[in-house]
């Protein structure tokens, strides 16, 4: 990246003409009133003096980035007025000497409450809290967020942005700011539709991550440019010829599938890029299209191009009919090609590609240009109110909250029936016992089972779109722990433990009762002190658990003696002393073998951390040659890929434990790794495929697994290697083994 050369003459005329390209915008979007102007201007003004002197890691004047958040909002998302006045401001609370108060004094609650929805908190709270600093700015994002949406939308802008700057960022600050991203705020723009800004999101993270992978399915993308000019010819001109010939008004959008997107099918299909049908896709859209018209018009399109074009059946998709829970309606269907190509083609009116790239921040648009006018419903806020409940939970730690918050993210939904006809959504995989949950706590708590479809079903069978359900109840019948594994709704799951919290305090008295006379034995007194000591040492999240645990016997007398010093030694089993050195010597040669060179560490780290010991991750299996990272963790570091999801989590949630590394020059290692292959099973296969790694390529085979159902061979090896370049050699290989039909890294 080239040296940022300061000049601030023209620094000056650039503010001043990004301001003009954000004032203009938001003329653009809708007419502005003068308040809203001056409103605008002022949140301008204040961002401007308040950052003044203040630059950017690259050298760029602070200001550039709150404008760049701002026009972001108004253009890529579809913010108005409010959202353009925070976005200015959505720093100067955290960075500079002006204060929540100031700015609720000259804009307002709301603009002062997302504000502080989006300024990271300090950390004498985080410590009083977590070790992790990210996760408890994830909690108040959330919690916030619950109470204003804005807040989360212009996060995702102020991400957006700062990941497309991240270049002049250190290499831990550069992993640790991709791996957030990864973490929560790709997941939330899936939640919220707002796709543009997830796709770019995601080539950004990957850019970063993993950008040896990255650079060559780019390349391989742009190698197949002449392809998609020839589809102009054969597809875009024939159905463009086919509307114009029915009267249609339209617009038509074509794009290729996105680096990202074609590494995560590679990845998950176990598909050669060459083998990806769905690189190319159009988008047909229907314009001035009456909305009660807007399903038979669209069915109709869809009718006319695979009159013409041969349909993929399996690859069909109806949006119109059943919106997804984000509001996205479109109808998708696959099509062959003259050219033998498969092609997307995706077919919706205006109205709903407003929706599909704006997401769920369209129904906030449409609000503000409509404040009279009552909705039917309004996706977003049921959507917060849904997770509100969860959020507020106190008793759970940060991490536990987001992480739970996380997995309601990229669920599936699916449609349900009351016997009244009544509609209710659930996640994917949900149960009988979520079914009951979602219409009434009471029905929950004394679920016994159902009919579905008119059959019998118990409290944990696991509901399809369609299903009828009623509900089957006993009075006698309430909620037990293992409740917790026959369902996955957070609702279900919290009504649940709430129940069960309510009737662990019963059991307080008799738990106080028996703690008591513990501590009277070992001459302790039950005060305050040796009841935490005690709730630390069993790793207790609560005293109601605690006394509980005590008052059932789960908690004995051994335990609480064990607590303070004062139990028993247990018998030493003698005997097995003259076997325990071949046990742990065993152990420790084979660790050091596997992961470290004769001589010290493999890894060059931060010179801050070069006395810790190293080790390779085990969930990942990093060799010479991959991008590598070390993590903090008891006292070694943890060498991982850099796009290891393990490493990426623990980034997001722990910049604090990031160590830079990077694989030592000249070292001969044979690091233990692994390989997954799929083959149509022969006799003599295993042998060719030993042959090629003992033989040819000279490789050591610690284990290698193989079973074989209905002619298909599935296997696991793990053996060693010397770098990434000797592990590709042998899968490239394999790859030509007669029968083999997928080779892969684990």
């Amino acid at each position: 990246m080239a040296e940022y050369v300061i000049d601030e003459a023209r620094e000056e005329r650039e503010i001043q003409a990004k301001y003009d390209e954000l004032l203009a915008a938001c003329r653009q979007l809708k007419p502005l009133s003068a308040d809203e102007e001056q409103q605008i201007l002022r949140a301008f003004q204040i961002a401007k003096t308040a950052h003044a002197g203040t630059r950017r890691k690259s050298g760029e004047p602070y200001i550039f980035h709150p404008l760049a958040v701002a026009l972001i909002a108004v253009k890529e998302v579809g913010l108005g007025p409010v959202a353009v006045v925070c976005a200015l401001l959505h720093d100067v609370v955290e960075d500079t000497d002006i204060t929540l108060e100031e700015l609720r004094m000259v804009f307002g609650d709301r603009v002062a409450t997302i504000v502080d929805g989006v300024t990271k908190i300090d950390d004498v709270m985080v410590m009083q809290q977590t070790d992790s600093k990210q996760a408890e700015n994830y909690r108040k994002i959330l919690l916030s967020m619950c109470n204003d949406a804005y807040v989360i939308f212009l996060k995702l802008c102020d991400r957006l942005h700062n990941m497309r700057t991240l270049g002049s960022m250190k290499d831990t600050k550069k992993l640790a700011i991709a791996s957030e991203t990864q973490y929560l705020y790709i997941p939330l723009a899936h939640r919220l539709g707002l796709y543009t800004i997830k796709t770019e999101l995601e080539e950004l993270v990957m850019r970063y991550t993993n950008p040896d992978k990255y650079a060559e399915i780019e390349a391989k993308i742009a190698a197949t440019a002449g392809t998609e000019e020839r589809l102009q010819g054969c597809l875009v001109e024939p159905v463009r010829q086919m509307l114009d010939e029915h009267g249609y008004q339209y617009r038509i959008k074509t794009r290729t599938k996105s680096v990202y997107s074609c590494w995560k099918k590679i990845e998950n299909k176990h598909v050669d890029f060459e083998e990806i049908y769905d690189l190319y896709a159009m988008r047909i859209i229907l314009q001035g299209v009456p909305r009660e018209q807007e399903k038979e018009e669209c069915f109709k399109v869809y009718a006319l191009i695979t009159g013409q074009f041969a349909p993929l059946p399996t690859r069909f998709r109806d949006w119109i009919t059943r919106p997804k829970n984000n509001g996205y309606e479109s109808l998708q269907c696959t099509v062959m090609t003259p050219i033998g190509r498969w092609v997307e083609i995706q077919i919706r009116t205006e109205r709903m590609d407003t929706i599909a790239e704006k997401g769920m921040a369209a129904h906030f648009l449409y609000k503000e240009a409509h404040p009279g006018e009552e909705m039917d419903s309004n996706p977003v806020e049921e959507w917060l109110q849904q997770i509100r409940t969860s959020l507020e939970q106190s008793d759970k730690s940060a991490l536990d909250l987001v992480e739970e918050f996380k997995e309601t993210l990229y669920t599936k939904e699916i449609y349900l029936f009351t016997p009244q006809g009544k509609t209710i959504t659930l996640p994917s995989r949900s149960t009988v016992l979520d079914f009951a949950y979602a219409i009434h706590t009471d029905l929950g708590n004394h679920c016994i089972g159902a009919k579905v479809n008119a059959r019998p079903a118990a409290i944990g069978f696991r509901l399809h779109t369609g299903d009828q359900v009623q509900v089957l109840t006993s009075k006698k019948t309430l909620p037990q722990p293992e409740w917790l594994n026959q369902c996955q709704t957070p609702r279900a799951k919290e009504a649940i433990k709430d129940f069960l919290r309510q009737q662990k305090k019963e059991y307080v008295a008799e738990g106080k009762r028996k703690l008591t006379a513990y501590l009277d034995k070992l001459h302790l007194h039950n005060t305050r002190d040796t009841f935490g000591q005690l709730k630390r040492y069993l790793n207790q999240k609560s005293d109601v658990d605690l006394y509980y645990d005590l008052a059932i016997g789960t908690v004995g007398e051994q335990q609480v003696a064990e607590c303070f010093g004062k139990a028993h030694p247990a018998p030493k089993l003698f005997f097995l002393d003259k076997y325990k050195d071949l046990f742990e010597h065993g152990t420790a040669e084979n660790a050091t073998a596997e992961t470290s060179p004769q001589n010290g560490t493999p890894f060059l780290l931060d010179r801050d951390y070069e006395d810790l010991p190293t080790e390779t991750a085990p969930c990942c299996k990093p060799v010479p040659g991959d991008q590598v990272v070390g993590i903090v963790q008891e006292g070694k570091i943890m060498v991982h890929r850099t796009n290891c999801k393990v490493a990426m989590d623990e980034m997001a949630s722990h910049e604090n434990h990031i160590v830079r590394a990077k694989w030592r020059q000249g070292e001969q290692l044979s690091l233990l790794t692994g390989i997954a292959l799929t083959a149509i099973d022969r006799k003599g296969l295993l042998q060719e495929i030993t042959r090629h790694i003992s033989d040819e390529l000279d490789l050591n085979m610690r284990a290698i697994t193989l079973e074989t159902s209905e002619g298909v061979a599935r296997g696991i090896i793990m053996l060693y290697v010397t770098d990434v370049d000797n592990l590709q050699r042998l899968i490239e290989k394999l790859r030509t083994v007669d029968g083999i039909e997928d080779v892969r890294r684990i």
